[in-house]
């Protein structure tokens, strides 16, 4: 059962400052976050913010809640849509939704917009969070929808977000389809039942037991390499790097959505938007 948000879309007061003093002076050192474009956030009606995912998405939202909180602080009314997996797991789970989060669910999202709260979405979600490092800088939504049917019948306009650097914290070399995660246990009970990555974190330490030699005997080895594999011990962000962020100019409603029942132009260009502020240099 998916725990639901403390303050959907309002982070607590005690939440920020603890994550100013204790969270942000590691982030601000490990990823040195830069947030441009905030003029084209509009602060007078609700929007749906819409970005790519990358890196497994740890040190891209810390670095996002760094930069919003600094400029904001807890009078920021954005609701960020999280895995229902993510908000079940200790500790990240509590502080999400101590800093506002909801489950990515149809009706939560419903809900925060009924509330006059703003949405930030992932529409490539785990799919694109765990593509292989070489497509670092590749936005790639999977052709989900989802997203777009939510912001056509809230009539709300879309903001572009691109993120660039959050995938190089943790390369990625192997999204697999649903047979690893049954393969390795773990994953599959934790509820990755579609796909799981293989990190370098992962593939390093696993090289590193087979190196060094058994410990104790072959079979515990291995077992710990599963380990290893299989929980999030390899899906932590392990290398220093710069992550850039950039909201793009608002699409309106009017100058998105053309029909009813097909979204497919309103995907391409909600993905190009976002590609295109990936690419930006700022």
């Amino acid at each position: 059962m998916v725990m639901p948000a403390l303050t959907p879309g309002r982070p607590r007061e005690r939440a920020v400052r603890r994550w100013l003093r204790l969270a942000a002076p590691l982030i601000r050192l490990a990823f040195r976050p830069k947030l441009a474009g905030v003029e084209n956030l509009p602060r007078d009606r609700v929007v749906m913010i819409v970005a790519n995912h990358s890196g497994l998405g740890l040190a891209e939202i810390m670095s996002l809640i760094v930069c919003l909180l600094d400029r904001y602080g807890a009078s920021l009314r954005i609701a960020p849509m999280v895995h229902p997996i993510s908000l079940q797991a200790w500790p990240s789970g509590g502080w999400m939704r101590r800093m506002g989060a909801i489950p990515s669910t149809y009706e939560e999202a419903k809900a925060a917009l009924a509330e006059g709260l703003s949405l930030l979405v992932f529409p490539g979600g785990d799919h694109e969070s765990m593509r292989p490092i070489w497509q670092a800088n590749c936005v790639d939504f999977k052709g989900r929808q989802g997203f777009l049917k939510i912001a056509h019948a809230a009539n709300v306009p879309i903001v572009p977000l691109g993120i660039r650097g959050s995938h190089y914290t943790l390369p990625i070399l192997y999204r697999s389809g649903p047979w690893l995660p049954r393969l390795l246990v773990l994953p599959y009970l934790m509820g990755f039942r579609k796909r799981f990555p293989i990190t370098l974190a992962g593939v390093l330490a696993v090289a590193a037991l087979v190196a060094f030699g058994p410990v104790w005997t072959w079979w515990l080895t291995a077992l710990i390499a599963l380990i290893v594999l299989g929980t999030p011990i390899s899906q932590l962000p392990w290398i220093p790097w710069p992550i850039r962020m950039r909201f793009g100019a608002p699409i309106e409603p009017d100058q998105l959505f053309t029909s009813d029942d097909d979204h497919t132009p309103a995907l391409d260009r909600v993905q190009s938007a976002v590609q295109a502020q990936v690419r930006s240099r700022f």
